[in-house]
């Protein structure tokens, strides 16, 4: 598992360790089904208190992304991946409808957003 920890971000390091690994579950580095490494040790590798994990942990349970079982772990759920990309669609949607409506204030075309859109995704 790669998760990188940002320290100055804005954003909690609890929410970068979420959106990190729902990230890894959805592009299939990590399989539904594995382990992640315990509280502990995961803690100890991003160099993050054990509270800042557990938060991460918890907020991925309750969302229905990750399974924890007493004395043995948690892990990947089984039904996760097509909830988390109807999820991440969604906030796709909502950043599109924010971009279409800034666009239309300075009169800009369909045609023109489309041309934009397949320029810069061709580029990445």
């Amino acid at each position: 598992m790669n998760i990188c920890i940002v320290g100055e971000s804005a954003i909690p390091l609890y929410e970068q360790i979420t959106s990190q690994i729902k990230e890894q579950v959805l592009k299939g580095e990590i399989e539904q089904g594995s382990p992640l490494p315990s509280i502990r040790m995961m803690a100890k590798e991003l160099k993050v208190s054990i509270i800042t994990v557990k938060r991460a942990y918890e907020d991925l349970e309750k969302e229905g992304f990750v399974e924890t079982v007493p004395g043995k772990g948690t892990y990947i759920s089984l039904a996760n991946k097509e909830r988390l990309r109807e999820m991440l669609m969604s906030q796709i949607e909502e950043q599109l409808e924010q971009v279409i409506t800034s666009a239309k204030s300075i009169n800009m075309t369909l045609e023109d957003i489309q041309n934009r859109v397949q320029i810069i995704y061709e580029e990445e």
